[in-house]
């Protein structure tokens, strides 16, 4: 079996597991970054984290299970940078300073519209931290999400602007459900430094490589064209070949 088909079918496993075990919130897992129960709990166990503490510039998917993280960061002055949808738009950029007492429809993604700056990467600060969401993790630190690629897409952007490197830290908060033993991994694949639960905070030992830029050679045509900022990279790149 493909790793393609293997990501599949554990993606289909771990959202039937989910709402099984009636731990799933809404909106319904299936296709999604899947929210939990504890979700909030997590993100207070990252508030608490001292990574957190010291960063002024913080990176966060903008799925459901990651909102309350959200709204915390708003809440406590921190910027905020979210990708727009299916990166078509860039990233937009909150600065929680400036938003006074709305953080929980600042936290959404029409209030991040509403409130947050759309900009270009190379527009942006230096981030000091990420947190994403996922459909599964393993103990070694791998990542699954829902199968479109835009976590590891948005990382190699960043990566290919020097908005990161690749000491960055990156968390990802999930139910204990969705923690693994063991998950299959692309060449493009992030990986991660802590996994938090509502029950455990674990810290990945030896994290394995994360990619350096962008691999085109993964990349359809279809869809470096969907994205603009793809697009403006691949035509720099041939520029600078010739």
């Amino acid at each position: 079996m493909s790793t393609r088909n293997i990501k599949s079918e554990i993606r289909q496993r771990i959202w039937k597991l989910l709402v099984k075990s009636g731990v799933s919130t809404f909106p319904p897992p299936y296709g999604r970054i899947p929210n939990f129960l504890g979700a909030e709990v997590t993100a207070r166990k990252i508030r608490e984290m001292e990574i957190y503490k010291k960063s002024k510039i913080i990176k966060v998917s903008p799925d459901s299970p990651q909102r309350e993280i959200r709204k915390l960061i708003l809440k406590d002055g921190k910027m905020l940078i979210m990708p727009t949808p299916r990166l078509r738009g860039g990233f937009l950029l909150l600065n929680g300073k400036k938003i006074s007492t709305d953080y929980d429809f600042a936290s959404t993604i029409k209030g991040a519209f509403n409130y947050g700056e759309e900009l270009y990467p190379d527009e942006l600060p230096n981030i000091d931290l990420i947190i994403t969401g996922s459909v599964a993790v393993s103990i070694n630190g791998r990542r699954l999400g829902k199968g479109g690629g835009y976590s590891e897409l948005e990382y190699a952007i960043l990566r290919e602007y020097d908005k990161i490197d690749e000491d960055i830290t990156i968390i990802s908060n999930v139910h204990d459900l969705q923690v693994l033993k063991h998950l299959p991994k692309d060449p493009y694949d992030i990986t991660l430094d802590y996994i938090i639960t509502p029950t455990r905070v674990i810290f990945v030992e030896n994290r394995e490589d994360r990619p350096k830029g962008i691999l085109w050679n993964f990349l359809t045509e279809e869809k470096v064209k969907e994205i603009p900022i793809l697009l403006k990279l691949k035509r720099e790149k041939l520029f600078k070949k010739n």
